[in-house]
């Protein structure tokens, strides 16, 4: 029987249980109390097991929850954080964890391992990217976009990845097999003077001709009408994304970085997020993330997996 479509984060945990899914998780550098919270948390929501990739003087936290959950941990210890890094990237690559999580590490000490060409978790010819998914106060569903947090400027190539990348993400996650998808820009016109627009109709082309699997994609068109039917309706734009967008792609990392902020900030929304492109989903979240974000955004990964 076919489950109904994911529209919280709440339900996230469950629908991993309901699949009967425990995905293994390398963590990097797992000290600090929001980790730990994330870590056990995952535990008790019974979707999670974890191997913890700990710095030699600074693994009291894993020690702890190993002696706590000793069934559903393992230990490895390293000299550094970078060898830290490229110890969880190795537990991913060799098959033995399915995601990737961040804990105290750097971000930058992480990715060098992440990105390393001989072994690292980029294969040739993919995209690193990002991905998140909001959980907004009146909106009745789950809000996906990209790029907030990787590529400045996306080139048509890119932005192809970006948008094959998280079309993929939104139907693990959801179970909805049809997104939606608006690219978003200040104008609904398609001009020369705003070159991106150009690389927009050739992703329209191409998800017509099916690179995307089942999908509906339209724009140029800004935010407000990808998710406000009325604006739609008040400019005349008929297309089964207006008002009903679930996946908005961003024209810039200024764009999106800028929406990802203010929605936390004025929109009270919870934010998850990703990166994609690798072998296996990373957690890369901000020192500034709520305990919820972060726990959400490792349920996500989980569904990716």
């Amino acid at each position: 029987m076919k489950m109904e479509p994911t529209v919280d984060f709440k339900a996230l945990p469950q629908r991993l249980r309901s699949m009967a899914k425990c995905v293994t998780v390398a963590v990097a550098c797992p000290a600090d109390a929001h980790t730990e919270e994330v870590i056990e948390r995952s535990i008790s929501e019974e979707f999670a097991k974890f191997i913890l990739v700990a710095v030699e003087q600074n693994a009291a936290v894993a020690e702890r929850l190993h002696a706590k959950y000793y069934k559903r941990q393992a230990i490895i210890l390293a000299t550094d954080v970078d060898d830290a890094s490229r110890k969880a990237v190795a537990e991913v690559r060799q098959g033995r964890a399915q995601v990737l999580m961040k804990g105290t590490v750097n971000t930058d000490n992480l990715l060098r391992a992440v990105l390393n060409k001989e072994c690292g978790l980029l294969e040739k010819g993919h995209v690193l990217t990002h991905i998140a998914v909001a959980e907004i106060p009146g909106l009745q569903r789950l809000l996906f976009f990209t790029d907030a947090a990787v590529i400045p400027y996306p080139t048509t190539e890119q932005f192809h990845a970006q948008l094959g990348y998280i079309a993929d993400t939104y139907r693990s996650v959801t179970g909805n097999d049809c997104p939606r998808v608006a690219l978003t820009h200040c104008t609904e016109k398609v001009s020369e003077k705003f070159p991106l627009t150009l690389s927009y109709e050739e992703l329209k082309k191409e998800a017509r001709e099916g690179a995307f699997g089942s999908i509906e994609v339209d724009g140029p068109m800004d935010v407000k009408t990808a998710c406000d039917a009325e604006s739609g309706a008040i400019k005349g734009i008929a297309s089964p994304v207006v008002g009903n967008a679930d996946i908005l792609i961003f024209p810039d990392i200024e764009a999106g970085n800028t929406f990802y902020k203010a929605i936390t900030l004025f929109a009270k929304a919870t934010v998850a997020g990703m990166l994609a492109g690798t072998t296996a989903p990373v957690v890369v979240t901000s020192r500034a993330d709520t305990v919820e974000s972060k726990f959400y955004s490792l349920a996500t990964a989980c569904m990716k997996a």
